[in-house]
Formats: structure tokens, C-alpha cells, sequence
């Protein structure tokens, strides 16, 4: 996993780098705007969300073959009502899974035309703080919530989800502000409405999500009051 974030950490500015280098060098005449802004706008940015449509089918079928195996061992239900149950845990999950599916596929693929290419790119930073949140799954399943390694990973996790997945959209705002010389707080007035609505969409879970994951780390770094006593 962390093989895998470290080798795209690396790919995608090393493309950006590399195809900024080589516009430079076949097209001397090009402004160094030129050359970035046409170093952006690459086939990656559409392709990597049809890439993106079977790991939510699959991540959902995942979620529903744990819920499965683990209400198995406690003991046998039916198809059905593990399923109620499945959705009844997991419907933000799931919600989120079909809005993506639905709505941000459609949007990203087709409706924005040749648009919207940074605001892709930022959506896809959410991305990054998932392998830490999955590598807090593991070392739980583990048993090793008492390691250094859970508590530092539990702040990459937090540092990254607010950054990648929170403090984005403000910052998508602001970008688009400075670029059309607007205030922060004029830039909701001067976007299309839906865009609002889609943005609050998407960020109302993050805010929800990292809640949980603020009061997991108040508990993982709250010390006992017998310690605090003694």
C-alpha cells in the first residue's frame, strides 16, 4: 500500500515535469503558462475516472462480503436480512458510492466538455488519505492500537483527510477567486448554482467522517483519569 501511494506520488508530478520539459524543448516559442497549462490537460484526468467506476462497484461488493462473513460467525441470518442490515450500517457509504457513480462520472466525463480539468485534479487529491485510513483498519484488526506506529499513522490520517478532503473545497474556491479576480466570498455568487450544491454534496460527508475520526484520536491519545490522577 505504501509502496503504492509512494510510486504515484512519483508518477503524476514526473508526468507533469517530464511532458512540461519536453513542450518546452518542441515548442521553444511557447510562454512557460503555455506549457503547464497544456501539460494539465491530460488524457489521464477522463481515463482515471472510468478506472475509478469498478473499484465502487467493487469497494461496495467488498463491504458487503465483510458485513457477511462477520454476521455469519455470530450466526446464520438470512440473505435479505443481512443485506437490511449491510444497508442499514453503511448508507452513507453506500450513498456516497452511487453519487459518485451517478453523478460525478457523468459530470466528469461528459457535461463539463473541455472544462473543469483542475477541479477534477483536486477532487482526486481526496484520494490520498485513504491508505492511512485503511492502514488503521489493519493494525486494529492487528491488535496494535497501542504501537507507535498506530498513533503516527492516525495523525497522517487526520493532517490528510483535512487537508485533502476539507480544506480542498475553500481552497478550489479561493483558486478560481484569484484567478477571476474575485474574493472568496464572491466566488459562490459568480459560480453556477448546481456547483454549489454538487460542492456541499460532497463535503457534507468529509466533515461527518472526520468527526469520527477526531473522536477516535481524542480517545487513542486521551489519558486515562487514574493516570492523570496518580
Amino acid at each position: 500500500m505504501l509502496l503504492t501511494l509512494a510510486w504515484g506520488s512519483l508518477f503524476f508530478p514526473g508526468l507533469f515535469a517530464l511532458c512540461t520539459w519536453g513542450l518546452r524543448r518542441a515548442r521553444p516559442e511557447w510562454t512557460g503558462y503555455d506549457c503547464v497549462m497544456i501539460s494539465t490537460r491530460h488524457w489521464l484526468a477522463r481515463e482515471y475516472v472510468w478506472f475509478l467506476i469498478p473499484y465502487m462497484v467493487y469497494d461496495t461488493y467488498a463491504m458487503y462480503l465483510c458485513e457477511w462473513y462477520r454476521t455469519r460467525e455470530q450466526n446464520r441470518r438470512y440473505f435479505l436480512t443481512i443485506f437490511r442490515n449491510f444497508l442499514s450500517k453503511n448508507r452513507l457509504m453506500i450513498t456516497h458510492h452511487m453519487a459518485i457513480l451517478l453523478v460525478l462520472v457523468p459530470t466528469a466525463q461528459r457535461l463539463r466538455g473541455d472544462l473543469g480539468d483542475f477541479f477534477v485534479g483536486c477532487i482526486f487529491m481526496a484520494e490520498l488519505s485513504t491508505p492511512f485510513v485503511s492502514l488503521g483498519k489493519v493494525l486494529i484488526q492487528l491488535k496494535q492500537q497501542h504501537t507507535l506506529l498506530y498513533k503516527v499513522n492516525g495523525i497522517l490520517t487526520l493532517t490528510t483527510f483535512f487537508s485533502c478532503r476539507i480544506l480542498l473545497f475553500p481552497f478550489m474556491y479561493w483558486s478560481y477567486g484569484h484567478q477571476q479576480k474575485l474574493s472568496l466570498l464572491q466566488v459562490p455568487s459568480r459560480i453556477p448554482f448546481f456547483c454549489n450544491v454538487a460542492n456541499a454534496f460532497l463535503i457534507a460527508p468529509q466533515l461527518y467522517w472526520f468527526s469520527l475520526l477526531c473522536k477516535k484520536a481524542a480517545q487513542l491519545f486521551d489519558t486515562p483519569s487514574a493516570e492523570k490522577d496518580g
